[in-house]
């Protein structure tokens, strides 16, 4: 039996969300720009979700905007806040040094239009300083941009401080809340967020949905044209199906989330428990808290994190080296750099991401599997030099 602890990267389709995306794609097929029956019947589902989500966040219905993914909403917040704000004159943006390359590409590619972009260090368990923002804004600056919690160490940012500080700057401040929604209680209204993005494949709904909030009164031009859906804010005819289960997925989370925190929290930290005290040479990366309930990062001295991924593969049990979007590449993780951890450990660290499916059993396998594999991995890899 296989053990699947990589739910940071994706999530499976919970049943509930799988039936009513079935019952949708059959009985829902209207255009929901439709003025028939046909057309109105998928326009309610559609409402419906968005009601859901809003619930999810604490915004308003309104505020809603549903897009194709979250990279999607990260670049809708980020090009449509820039380009409104370019011909005031605001052309600095902040960001993170460990954001999701969603946002640091995006961020990279307005620098080629002009833009001024500053990234934020991190202290060494993951976590901003709000000092290190006050040091950098100006009257210029556009948008900041700090995500919720890493989706490689979990570590949870103070979005509202960070928040409250663009604001008396006049400037726009957007989350991307891909890791944290339907994990963690999230109060756009009480952190004082401007925009907020997340994606339905995280929280146990399809892939190829996501949204954006986007508060109330806050100006965008989109960056996709055509016709007039989402209020004229996200051109193209909606994904209905998608949508019901993104609103699904956020409907079952708001029910079941604290009681699903509490028990990964339990798990997680069971297992961390387990490989720190059973596995020599193993550490733990970012700060113990904040975090998300479900994430632990872990270095294992003297192991490459692909050899270890394979061999625990191999063993039936799913996990990343990092974020889903990076493998394949032979490049150290951008985050675990940016907290100064030596060369060596950003190669050597496994990401375990927990989610409901996982049992007490899942976890005991684990802890028994690593000492072992971890010992054979080292008989047998260099890793910098050292054996």
């Amino acid at each position: 039996m296989r053990v699947y602890l990589d739910h940071n990267a994706t999530t499976p389709v919970a049943p509930e969300v799988a039936d009513r995306m079935d019952r949708a794609a059959r009985e829902l097929w209207g255009n929901a720009s439709s003025v028939h029956h046909f057309g109105q019947q998928a326009k309610a589902a559609i409402d419906d979700a968005r009601t859901h989500v809003a619930a999810l966040v604490g915004g308003e219905t309104s505020e809603i905007v549903f897009t194709s993914s979250g990279t999607e909403s990260d670049n809708f917040a980020i090009r449509g806040a820039a380009d409104v704000l370019e011909a005031t004159g605001r052309t600095h943006l902040i960001s993170t040094a460990i954001e999701h390359e969603a946002v640091l590409n995006t961020f990279k590619a307005l620098t080629r239009r002009g833009f001024r972009v500053t990234l934020l260090p991190v202290d060494a368990g993951g976590i901003v300083d709000p000092d290190a923002l006050r040091d950098v804004i100006t009257n210029e600056t556009a948008l900041v941009s700090v995500m919720h919690a890493n989706n490689e160490i979990g570590t949870i940012q103070p979005i509202g401080e960070l928040a409250a500080i663009a604001k008396a700057h006049g400037a726009l401040f957007h989350t991307d809340a891909v890791q944290t929604a339907g994990k963690i209680p999230i109060d756009v209204k009480a952190f004082g967020l401007d925009m907020l993005s997340i994606s339905a494949h995280k929280l146990y709904g399809p892939k190829g949905v996501g949204a954006l909030w986007l508060r109330k009164g806050v100006r965008m031009l989109p960056f996709m044209t055509g016709g007039r859906q989402e209020r004229n804010r996200r051109a193209g005819t909606e994904n209905v199906a998608g949508i019901v289960g993104l609103g699904t997925a956020a409907q079952l989370a708001i029910g079941t989330m604290a009681v699903d925190a509490e028990r990964l929290r339990l798990l997680r930290d069971r297992l961390e428990h387990g490989v720190l005290t059973t596995v020599r040479g193993a550490e733990r990366n970012g700060a113990a808290e904040p975090r998300v309930p479900n994430t632990t990062n872990i270095s294992f001295d003297r192991i490459e994190s692909e050899s270890l991924l394979i061999g625990l593969d191999l063993d039936g049990f799913a996990v990343s080296s990092g974020s889903a979007c990076s493998s394949g590449t032979l490049e150290p993780s951008h985050v675990l750099k940016a907290m100064g951890l030596p060369h060596a450990r950003t190669l050597s660290s496994i990401r375990f991401s927990l989610g409901t499916s996982n049992t007490d059993a899942d976890i005991e396998r684990v802890i028994t599997a690593l000492p072992p594999l971890v010992e054979k991995l080292r008989s047998l890899t260099t890793v910098g030099g050292r054996r």
